[in-house]
């Protein structure tokens, strides 16, 4: 009991559900500024800008060794580097022609198709149904808006991202720390420069919008990595997946509040629905027995808790 008085000090889960809200929120406001800066840099440029800042702010804190890994480690970071060039540009290609909670729903459906597929359940199936008549619903509410293209690159970033979680679980049994993760950067950034520079042009000499771009990174990597990875010391990954399931939610009300992006109900309705079903397959895929720590949650998965999109 406390004194009378006094104030209880919030758990540690819930200080940690509240750091993954700021960070899904950091990433939503770092995506609505990247589309602000569309006009002016392109979305393959705002992804060059973007995966530059991330891969100098990792490698300026993990100063990654480059000796000592086996050809093996070095494939599997190349490979997570042109995973994360591919997502990164589908998902802002995606972004230039669809609504910004309308990406994110739809690029959700990668990391729960994988989800579904590993869990192998029958309510992991019924979820997958459920997310399906969300997106039904969401073209439902708005086909006008919703343009094939775009459509197609929202899809080719779900892809992707499930990719992005295979290929980081492979780096995180090859390299320690954050070496991997920075060196994968580092690769994804090199491949983004010619298509980078190709769509910005001029605008790359302009300090205010390389600035922003550097901000866009802060708010949509490092800050939300920093918070993702305290709370996963705190939470099961379990809680954390469905928390992160919030995602599209969060893009939804970040894109009507700073993009003026208004939504049908029909639309809200499919997002509610994909999200619900985000949550629970990832419940459903819950494993019994994760592993605890001295804090009181599971050992954070080396490099899960950094989401590159949005």
């Amino acid at each position: 009991m406390t004194r009378f008085g006094s104030r209880a000090k919030p758990s540690g889960a819930v200080v940690a559900t509240g750091l993954v809200a700021i960070g899904l929120v950091c990433q939503e406001v770092g995506a609505s500024f990247a589309v602000m800066l569309f006009p002016e840099v392109g979305p393959l440029g705002m992804v060059m800008l973007r995966l530059v800042f991330s891969a100098l702010i990792l490698l300026a804190i993990a100063r990654p060794r480059l000796r000592g890994y086996s050809a093996r480690a070095w494939r599997s970071a190349l490979m997570l580097g042109g995973v994360l060039a591919l997502m990164n540009g589908l998902f802002y290609l995606a972004l230039s022609e669809l609504p910004l909670g309308v990406t994110v729903t739809i690029e959700v459906l990668g990391p729960l198709t994988l989800a579904v597929v590993v869990a192998r359940t029958r309510a992991s199936w019924a979820w997958a149904a459920v997310a399906g008549i969300g997106v039904l619903a969401l073209g439902g509410g708005g086909w006008d808006r919703l343009t094939v293209t775009g459509v197609l690159f929202a899809l080719g970033a779900a892809a992707s991202w499930a990719g992005y979680i295979l290929a980081t679980a492979r780096v995180g049994r090859e390299f320690t720390g954050l070496d991997g993760l920075a060196l994968a950067m580092a690769f994804g950034a090199l491949l983004s420069l010619p298509f980078g520079i190709a769509d910005a042009g001029a605008a790359l000499l302009r300090l205010d919008l390389v600035m922003l771009g550097a901000a866009v990174a802060v708010l949509s990597s490092t800050i939300p990595y920093a918070l993702e990875l305290i709370a996963l010391r705190r939470l099961t990954p379990s809680i954390f997946g469905v928390l992160m399931s919030l995602g599209p939610a969060t893009a939804s009300v970040a894109g009507f509040l700073l993009l003026g992006q208004h939504l049908s109900l029909l639309e809200i309705g499919g997002i509610a629905l994909v999200v619900a079903a985000s949550a629970g397959a990832v419940w459903a895929g819950r494993g019994k027995d994760e592993p605890e720590t001295a804090g009181g949650g599971a050992e954070p998965p080396p490099i899960t808790g950094i989401i590159p999109t949005a």
